[in-house]
């Protein structure tokens, strides 16, 4: 498998920094995860976004799926797609209240079910425990505790393992979702400190002890807010785990 990262800031994006938005591919088939403020504009300087085979979401909050919008404009009203987007409607799983809240989202004028309705160039489906197939990737998902219904997920291609936390406070069903996993896409949103709320974000230290206690093979700590010491928040994971800990960047790749 192929990672790309299109943009890690997170909760929001910052100066030259997109928000939350990954591809991850295989055997020519191209899974997006997330698509959040800034990031389809880093995806069509790789590719053209009609290219992409499906879509994940984690959760619906802004950062990780505001461009969906503009994704919509672009499926609808480009002059001459290289794919017809209404003969091959975009595969979307995502939580249940998607096509309400992405439709919202597009545009308030319930009056035009053309405008309103997203079933013409995207066929969603709903996430709930456990796993299911897209394209040659099998993706389980678990619930992550966070302030509306998300996820987190492990996904598997030809014996290798990428578990993706998404926004999640601790948990232990995480523990377990992680546990070997051959690389841990770990969001960690601030440093470690009494009082910060709860069932939101990981700290670094938590990003780290999530990846010493499930074993491993190596952790990309994201979703770092602009307004986060990304390099503090860095030396708390390598301090609970030091078996291979990096900050990811907008535009790196990493083979899984």
């Amino acid at each position: 498998m192929l990672l790309t990262v299109l943009g890690c800031s997170g909760s929001a994006p910052g100066p030259n920094a997109p928000a939350s938005g990954y591809l991850l591919e295989a055997e020519g088939f191209t899974l997006a995860l997330e698509l959040g403020n800034g990031t389809l504009a880093e995806l069509m300087a790789l590719r053209d976004p009609l290219t992409v085979d499906a879509m994940l979401f984690s959760h619906l909050h802004p950062d990780h799926c505001a461009d969906f919008s503009a994704l919509t404009v672009l499926r609808r009203y480009h002059p001459e797609p290289s794919r017809d987007p209404r003969a091959n409607r975009l595969p979307v799983f995502a939580p249940k209240e998607a096509p309400n809240r992405l439709v919202a989202a597009y545009s308030p004028d319930e009056a035009d079910r053309l405008v309103t309705d997203l079933s013409d160039v995207y066929s969603f489906t709903p996430l709930d425990h456990g796993t299911v197939h897209i394209g040659p990737f099998e993706v389980t998902a678990v619930s992550a505790p966070h302030p509306c219904e998300a996820f987190s997920f492990r996904i598997v291609h030809n014996g290798r393992s990428l578990v993706y936390t998404g926004d999640t406070g601790w948990n232990d069903p995480l523990v377990d979702l992680s546990s070997t996993v051959d690389v841990l896409l770990s969001e960690a949103s601030w440093t470690h400190a009494e009082g910060r709320p709860p069932d939101l974000h990981l700290s670094g230290r938590e990003a780290g002890e999530l990846a010493s206690r499930a074993g491993v093979g190596r952790l990309l700590v994201t979703h770092v807010p602009p307004w986060t010491d990304a390099d503090a928040v860095l030396a708390e994971a390598r301090g609970a785990f030091d078996d291979g800990v990096e900050l990811v960047r907008r535009g790196a790749s990493y083979t899984i």
